[in-house]
């Protein structure tokens, strides 16, 4: 068995992607490889966050005993966990469970293409206001399917353009869900909608941070 740094397990409810609103159990790993403006996680970013060795083993039981069927893996980068692909594996073998994997777009999620179940993947495009659009792995935006979702963090107008050029150059309304999320206090999500209008987004979804709002912005573990 191999190990995995988590720095927490807990319950809530999908604050965004195309689960919000339900329950889910959040793994969340530490460690990351970009450093973007708007983190509301930085605090489980750096080494030396603290963390608990866990084994797929270990993890998949605590999943289990919560009876809750969404499992969203997060971090952090946890794509970045060795052994990953292990853990990937234990989850899929228990059938009631729905597994999806919040990556942040720097890293090749083609070899988990080959897993006889693969999760499901949101995955971030990093935009100018993020500082990390240099960051990217564009072959990620080749190897989405109708499965995935590719999530865009808006914090203004630049970034709104920006991300209407990717989704035309790589087609990723027709192949995927697509989300303008925005950064929380950067933006108005009236302008967004405005912007969505003007552009006439067909098959783009607006969503806002859920969980910021039926909780503290700051408040960890929701």
């Amino acid at each position: 068995m191999a190990e995995y740094r988590v720095v927490e397990i807990f319950e809530s409810i999908n604050g965004e992607g195309m689960r919000a609103g339900e329950l889910a159990v959040f793994v969340r790993m530490r460690g990351c490889n970009l450093h973007c403006s708007y983190c509301d996680t930085a605090w489980a970013c750096e080494d030396v966050a603290p963390a608990k060795g866990m084994t797929e083993e270990e993890i998949c039981q605590r999943i289990l005993e919560t009876g809750i069927k969404n499992v969203t893996l997060t971090g952090g980068e946890p794509l970045l966990q060795e052994n990953i692909g292990l853990l990937l594996r234990r989850l899929a073998e228990e059938k009631t469970l729905r597994v999806e994997i919040e990556t942040n777009g720097s890293v090749d999620i083609s070899p988990y293409r080959q897993m006889p179940h693969p999760p499901v993947f949101t995955l971030d495009y990093k935009l100018p206001g993020s500082g990390m659009e240099a960051g990217m792995c564009l072959d990620n935006l080749e190897s989405v399917t109708a499965q995935d979702t590719v999530k865009f963090v808006v914090s203004d107008d630049r970034d709104l353009t920006r991300a209407t050029e990717i989704i035309e150059k790589y087609r990723l309304s027709d192949r995927c869900h697509v989300i303008f999320s925005a950064v929380f206090d950067r933006i108005e999500p009236a302008h967004i909608v405005s912007f969505m209008r003007t552009y006439c987004l067909n098959n783009v979804r607006l969503q806002l941070q859920m969980h910021k709002y039926i909780w503290d912005p700051e408040k960890r573990g929701v």
